[in-house]
């Protein structure tokens, strides 16, 4: 089982008693305002998330880590790599991803995990590109994009909820030659 350990952070795989937790994350309105169509989700659709989440682990060797914060035990949120079968433009890739609670905001927490998560695919799961996809307007994500080394490709519309997303991306060679 892949664990990852960062100075603050153990991202880990899923546990039941993860989910309340996430549930609570996912039904503030603020948290959801950047995903999808902005919808909070309550705990069965978190359970099913957390479901499909571990799924792709088995299927593809990476998926999203639960973050925990290491003085505590708390769990922050996710973070991790994941198939974006939601924008069919982009395929194939591998999408970095992140989503912590409010409490969580404002502390480099994000990028600390996001930055595990892309060295993971890279350097253990051999991946050629990872992108980041992030609505229009979301300037904080934005900004641990360009933290990642990341760069903008194109905007285009999410279909599955009409909003513009912008396309960030980073290849192997690239992450290779910054994280010497």
């Amino acid at each position: 089982m892949v664990t990852l350990e960062t100075p603050r952070l153990i991202l880990r795989r899923w546990r039941e008693d993860d989910v309340a937790p996430m549930a609570g994350i996912n039904a503030d309105p603020e948290v959801m305002r950047w995903i999808r169509d902005g919808s909070v989700r309550d705990e069965r659709q978190t359970r099913d998330g957390i479901q499909a989440w571990e799924g792709e682990w088995e299927s593809k060797t990476f998926g999203l880590f639960a973050v925990e914060i290491r003085s505590t035990g708390e769990l922050a949120g996710f973070t991790g790599l994941s198939v974006p079968t939601y924008l069919p433009e982009v395929l194939p890739t591998v999408e970095v991803g992140w989503r912590l609670g409010r409490s969580h905001w404002g502390q480099g927490l994000a990028t600390e995990a996001a930055t595990a998560a892309v060295r993971f695919g890279f350097e253990e799961r051999g991946l050629e590109r990872i992108v980041s996809i992030v609505q229009a307007g979301n300037a904080a994500s934005e900004r641990i994009t360009t933290k990642l080394g990341m760069h903008p490709v194109h905007e285009t519309v999410n279909p599955t909820c009409g909003r513009r997303v912008r396309v960030f991306e980073l290849w192997a060679n690239q992450y290779a030659a910054t994280a010497r």
